[in-house]
């Protein structure tokens, strides 16, 4: 009976390492349209952090890497319908999402900020926030951080971040609130934006920020995430993840370890 057991056990053993998966190619699900995360070039190719990120991450891995664009609304249903692999597009790790994928470890944590005109006060009570006009990309964890904190507030819902600093511009909302790095490169540091200025506090509580921005993954491909998680560690510890960091920011977007 031992014998029939052992044997019984070891074809289970067999066939679990049989099924498992060896990746040779990755697709990489990417917004494009969030510079300097992610930005679509007139000739369509697309460019930026995660960009650069996800070809350093597939050159450790020893992958080839494909990048897929996609509308961050339908980011997480591409994912499941299998469009793509994973996808490195400046997506927080919440609770709220690991419902539903699962995460590497963080790849980047940039704090989010508020953006307004110069000279146009910000106080983070209900009763200022009340009416006031607040601009965020739809289905983020800013879209949820104001939703929860300031249901009073009349919120602009928008497809993409440069929607957002566009009718900042025009005077439709008061505040646009988006990671730290996208209102620099977005707005700030443009042609015209003398004007806007950063303020209030660098936000990052982790029950709508999360513990930063990790590989979202499908749920069981667990090869796939211990091939990422081991290839952040070590692009960290070689210097290539420091070489794409400086190419685009003069902090460590890795943030606090």
């Amino acid at each position: 009976m031992k014998k029939v057991w052992f044997a019984a056990l070891l074809a289970v053993a067999v066939s679990g390492a049989v099924e498992a998966k060896e990746w040779k190619s990755v697709r990489i699900g990417i917004e494009g349209a969030y510079p300097p995360f992610s930005r679509t070039e007139a000739n369509g190719d697309m460019t930026g952090f995660d960009v650069d990120m996800a070809k350093a991450l597939c050159e450790e891995m020893k992958v080839k890497c494909t990048i897929v664009q996609q509308d961050w609304d339908g980011m997480i249903p591409s994912l499941l319908a299998r469009k793509f692999d994973a996808i490195i597009s400046t997506m927080d790790i919440t609770p709220e999402r690991l419902k539903r994928v699962d995460f590497s470890d963080k790849y980047q944590h940039v704090p989010a900020r508020f953006a307004t005109k110069k000279g146009t006060p910000l106080e983070l009570t209900a009763e200022f926030m009340k009416g006031k006009k607040v601009g965020v990309q739809r289905a983020t964890s800013m879209d949820s951080y104001i939703t929860d904190n300031f249901p009073a507030a009349d919120i602009k819902r928008y497809g993409t971040a440069e929607e957002a600093y566009l009718d900042l511009k025009a005077g439709r909302v008061d505040y646009v609130l988006a990671d730290y790095a996208s209102l620099l490169d977005g707005l700030i540091k443009k042609e015209d934006g003398a004007n806007y200025e950063l303020v209030g506090p660098g936000l990052t509580d982790p029950r709508w920020f999360g513990i930063g921005a990790g590989v979202a993954l499908r749920k069981g491909d667990a090869e796939l995430k211990a091939l990422f998680n081991k290839a952040i560690k070590d692009i960290r510890a070689n210097g290539k993840y420091k070489a794409v960091n400086d190419k685009y920011f003069d902090f460590d977007a890795y943030g606090d370890n």
